[in-house]
């Protein structure tokens, strides 16, 4: 699927921006970083679990911008320890943050809990991401332009009937029909609606939620047999490769600030799509709600 967009030319200079991306390892992550390098950002962090794979695509970086400043973060946002171990470390190095992209995610898995008892892809897509950005919202406010990207999917459409099924987040919400793809439209619900509220509570900061498209990633080849087949049958003809998946939130993350709408949901590559959303997802007490459980879920951390 062409896409008008072509980051090498409408990517602005970053110069003096510093860049954190979750997820920043492999997949629409790493072709995130390996875009924006080459605009002279001052500095690139990639979180993630696997080290190893950080040092691949920091080398790669590097055969374009060797003297580009990439560091890895070891993260994991299945562990709200791990999460918070990394971002106070961050916070006591740095003092400003221009573009936090909250790009990582695990996608249709089977039940299981993150480290802290909460549905896997609730804990992961959008509990971890929440406390990293509670933590980094000083760093942002601190910075002249700042911009937190959120990356959802069209699966929001999938969200169980009323949305989000608040006394069962800290179950594996074992659901017998489509359970995995249930859990996941409620994941990716989350991070749509709490883009919508971030922007309302921190209007300072441009927050907005991103679909990027059916992408070839370690997501579709982790799936089961069965998901993964679903993949396959419904989106065949529209499946990208990470390098033009990456597109819609490089556009987020960079855009002039006067094209982007604080808290749109945005498809590729830079379409305000509200209008397609449902009531689950237009829903402000809704928002509101999880904006409450969010907080309340992060007290200790």
């Amino acid at each position: 699927m062409p896409l008008k967009y072509n980051p090498e030319k409408e990517i602005p200079d970053l110069t003096g921006k510093s860049i954190f991306i979750t997820g920043g390892t492999s997949g629409l992550g790493a072709a995130s970083a390996i875009h924006l390098a080459k605009h002279n950002p001052s500095h690139i962090y990639l979180s993630g679990r696997n080290a190893t794979s950080a040092e691949k695509v920091i080398k790669q970086i590097h055969e374009t911008t060797p003297k580009l400043a990439v560091t890895f973060v070891q993260c994991d946002l299945a562990s709200l320890t791990s999460v918070k171990n990394a971002a106070e470390h961050f916070t006591s190095q740095n003092t400003t943050l221009d573009i936090l992209m909250c790009n990582a995610g695990v996608m249709a898995q089977p039940p299981g809990q993150t480290a802290d008892g909460y549905e896997l892809q609730f804990g992961t897509n959008h509990l971890g991401h929440a406390l990293l950005i509670k933590k980094f919202i000083p760093l942002l406010e601190a910075s002249t332009a700042p911009r937190i990207v959120l990356l959802t999917s069209q699966g929001w459409g999938l969200h169980p009937r009323g949305g989000i099924i608040f006394d069962k987040l800290k179950t594996t919400q074992n659901i017998s029909f489509g359970g995995p793809w249930l859990r996941y439209g409620q994941s990716k619900l989350a991070n749509l609606v709490y883009a919508r509220e971030l922007a309302k509570r921190f209007p300072a900061i441009t927050s907005v939620s991103v679909h990027p498209g059916v992408v070839m990633t370690g997501l579709v080849d982790s799936l089961g047999i069965k998901e993964k087949m679903l993949v396959y049958a419904t989106t065949w003809w529209i499946i990208m490769q990470p390098h033009e998946g990456a597109f819609s939130q490089t556009w987020a993350a960079t855009v002039d600030k006067a094209q982007i709408r604080n808290g749109g949901y945005y498809e590729p590559v830079g379409k305000l799509e509200d209008r397609k959303l449902d009531s689950a997802a237009r829903d402000d007490a809704l928002a509101e709600r999880l904006w409450d459980w969010t907080e309340e879920a992060l007290k200790g951390f």
